[in-house]
C-alpha cells in the first residue's frame, strides 16, 4: 500500500467516504481535534467533522483506533504539530460530556 501524502499544511484529515461516523476516534483525540457534527446525508445522521485541526499533537491515536481506516494524520516531517493544552484538553472533555459532540453554545478560554 502507498504512503497516504497529506494535503499541504493539513494535520488531520477525514475520508469521509470510508468513515461510518462510529465516534471512536473523536473518543480517543486527546487534544480535542474531532468532533461529531450533524449529517443529514450519513446513515446514523452525524459525520466526522475536523474542528481544531491546528490543536492536533500529531499523536495518532485517532488513525490507530479507526476500525475503517477513514482518518489520517500528517507525519511530523510534513506538518509543524501543537502542543497539547489546558484549553485542548478542556474543549476534548467538553466533547465527550455532550455525545462527543462540540457544544454548540462552547467558548474557548
Amino acid at each position: 500500500m502507498a504512503a497516504m501524502i497529506a494535503p499541504e499544511n493539513t494535520p488531520v484529515w477525514v475520508d469521509t467516504a470510508r468513515c461510518k461516523a462510529c465516534d471512536i476516534c473523536v473518543d480517543a483525540c486527546p487534544a480535542g481535534v474531532l468532533s461529531m457534527q450533524q449529517e443529514p446525508t450519513s446513515t446514523l445522521g452525524a459525520m466526522i467533522a475536523v474542528i481544531a485541526a491546528d490543536a492536533c499533537i500529531g499523536c495518532h491515536e485517532c488513525e490507530l483506533v479507526c476500525p475503517d481506516f477513514a482518518i489520517y494524520v500528517a507525519e511530523k516531517k510534513e506538518v509543524k504539530f501543537a502542543k497539547l493544552t489546558d484549553s485542548s484538553k478542556a474543549r476534548q472533555e467538553a466533547i465527550a460530556n455532550n455525545g462527543y459532540r462540540l457544544p454548540i453554545d462552547y467558548k474557548e478560554n
